[in-house]
């Protein structure tokens, strides 16, 4: 016979939703104990703010907690459901709340990129005039989807993705949880199962929550006898197998040189292979990343100047949007990593200056390219007989930069591949007794 369960109406994670700063988890910059932001919700002194975070980072939470410590009326508004129909009907509400208590309505404007400028624009005279304490929410920034005047009457606050610590406070405290969690039932979760809600929920927890709720009403619905939730479990719960990685052991490492290995080799294909085996086996993608941004300058260079920027863009994604919009990014990133045309020159630059620094010191710059800030510097000869290249034709004159010991070092060899095959001609033109051989 089955169990009979309560009906709940609310998910598990509105349930679980905090209602005070002690139960919030993450986010230490704008909660910690001395984060401007805590102190003022503690003195109920808030001010008009734009949430700005990744899904299930806690914008709402904190929207309604404004509303908890302050004990102003609150409204929520959503861009999805409401209009400017909606927003007359919260602003007449409010002009009749101001009347009878003298405080403004918080009105939550959830996912207020989606609104266009006209109908922002509808929130100004309101927001000036304090009749309501605008705090919208976004996962896009808000510099591009804000209209100007709203963000000079509002602070914008950054919300991170969630740790794997703070994941697990959360997942331990609604499994055991009564009240509003899932304490009744008794579940408990292995350790590998954990990891693996936690790998799924890229750092979102509502996500974390309704997995667990899943798993745990699966459990229920198959009378499963044990009261221990293992891997196997949450795998049937959810459909989603745990691909075999340990992010601090060998498959790690393997995988990683992988993915690296294809996208110097030029292959498209292997590079987003690999790429979806971290990210789908839970590797952090910041970290695959920050491995691209190096790969762009270490093995692309200046051959396509270019491909750092994509690295870049690609980590900043990520950490603005987050998954699994922010997925695509990292694959098209990786894409053009791998079929961008490839040079190591500044990879062997870096080396040997390195080496050169190591072998003859801090050799002392030359003196006619020195600061001379002060009429005794001047007398002793910094920045005499330095020639200033605007001066000449082309912007460029030959002289020396380098010390003494090292004007004869090439460092920087750039082949004839992308575009280092113009700097390889610019060098030559300017200083064409140097050679400048390809690296092969």
């Amino acid at each position: 016979m089955k169990e009979e369960r309560t009906d709940e109406i609310a998910p598990l994670a509105e349930r679980m939703r905090p209602e005070k700063i002690e139960e919030m988890v993450g986010q230490p910059h704008l909660l910690g104990p001395n984060a401007p932001f805590r102190m003022a919700l503690e003195s109920g002194r808030v001010f008009p703010v734009i949430f700005w975070g990744p899904p299930g980072s806690g914008k709402t939470t904190l929207a309604r907690m404004i509303a908890r410590y302050t004990r102003y009326p609150f409204r929520a508004f959503s861009a999805v459901t409401s209009g400017v129909k909606d927003l007359r009907e919260i602003i007449k509400g409010a002009e009749i709340s101001r009347q009878s208590n003298h405080q403004p309505t918080i009105l939550f404007v959830d996912e207020i990129h989606r609104f266009h400028k006209g109908q922002q624009d509808a929130f100004l005279p309101h927001v000036e005039s304090g009749l309501i304490l605008l705090v919208g929410a976004t996962t896009q920034n808000p510099s591009f989807e804000v209209i100007p005047p709203l963000l000079s009457r509002a602070r914008v606050l950054v919300l991170k993705p969630l740790k794997k610590q703070d994941l697990k406070i959360l997942l331990t405290r609604a499994l055991n949880d009564r009240e509003k969690g899932l304490g009744r039932w008794g579940f408990q979760l292995t350790a590998d199962a954990l990891e693996h809600l936690i790998d799924l929920s890229h750092g979102d927890a509502r996500v974390a929550l309704n997995n667990l709720e899943a798993a745990c009403a699966y459990a229920l619905e198959t009378e499963l006898e044990q009261r221990e939730l293992g891997l196997q479990v949450i795998e049937n719960a959810l459909d989603r197998k745990a691909l075999p990685y340990d992010k601090d052991g060998e498959e790690h490492y393997n995988l990683i040189s992988a993915f690296h290995k294809s996208l110097r080799g030029g292959d498209p294909q292997a590079a987003v292979y690999w790429l979806y085996r971290m990210l789908l086996a839970g590797e952090d993608p910041l970290f695959v990343a920050r491995r691209m941004i190096r790969f762009a300058s270490e093995d692309v260079g200046l051959a396509d100047p270019q491909a750092l920027q994509v690295a870049l863009t690609a980590f900043d994604a990520w950490q603005k949007v987050g998954p699994p919009e922010a997925q695509l990014a990292l694959s098209e990133a990786a894409v053009y990593l791998a079929m961008a045309p490839k040079s190591n020159a500044l990879y062997l630059a870096e080396k040997a200056v390195k080496e050169e620094i190591e072998r003859t010191g801090p050799r002392p710059v030359p003196l006619h390219i020195r600061n001379a800030p002060t009429a005794l510097m001047k007398k002793l000869g910094y920045g005499r007989g330095y020639r200033y290249p605007h001066n000449y034709p082309g912007a460029w004159i030959e002289q020396e930069y380098l010390p003494d010991r090292v004007r004869n070092r090439v460092f920087y060899r750039p082949t004839d591949r992308g575009f280092e095959r113009e700097l390889r001609r610019r060098l030559g033109r300017q200083r064409g007794k140097r050679n400048y051989p390809d690296q092969g």
